[in-house]
């Protein structure tokens, strides 16, 4: 039976609606796009700025995974890189690691999302002029960044936890990683 509303309004109404089959129905996945957060800033270009985006995929916020990705001003991806949803969370965020529950890891989570572009994690020069070469960072990196004085770093947790410094290197015309 359907109300006068719901047949003036429908599309079919001359058809009586059944729910899809559970097979066909909408279901939450490994694909899943939880939340994104956006920024822009300059990276490649002094000129332009270039789109900088995180997007938690997955079925719950506690065990999915986090994309990050750089999009040039032209459309070109400059970087993408995945890592766990884990990685966003600061120790400081989790006050005492025995009692946290998953919300507060969520919380915890999504609070690394929101800070993940905030503006004291870009830096310029990327390279300071006294700093010397990591023994972990490839030296042609090191060097084509380091001679660039407009080169901006930008700092971020790694999958591993540790911070890591990404900066355009306009020699090699891509983004390279030049401290761990």
């Amino acid at each position: 039976m359907n109300t006068e509303r719901e047949v003036g309004t429908s599309k079919n109404a001359d058809r009586l609606f059944t729910p899809p089959t559970e097979a066909n129905r909408g279901r939450v996945n490994a694909r899943t796009v939880l939340r994104t957060v956006n920024a822009s800033h300059t990276f490649s270009s002094p000129k332009t700025k270039d789109n900088f985006v995180l997007q938690l995929r997955g079925p719950k916020i506690s065990t999915s995974e986090a994309y990050f990705i750089i999009i040039s001003s032209t459309g070109d991806t400059l970087r993408k890189e995945s890592m766990p949803a884990t990685a966003l969370i600061r120790d400081q965020d989790l006050a005492d690691a025995q009692t946290v529950t998953v919300r507060d890891r969520e919380i915890a989570i999504l609070q690394g999302m929101n800070n993940f572009f905030r503006d004291d994690r870009f830096v310029q020069p990327a390279v300071p002029k006294a700093a010397t070469q990591p023994e972990n960072v490839d030296a042609q990196s090191w060097t084509s960044v380091k001679g660039d004085s407009k080169a901006v770093g930008f700092d971020y947790p790694s999958a591993d936890g540790r911070e890591r410094r990404l900066a355009y290197s306009k020699k090699l015309s891509r983004a390279v990683v030049i401290a761990e």
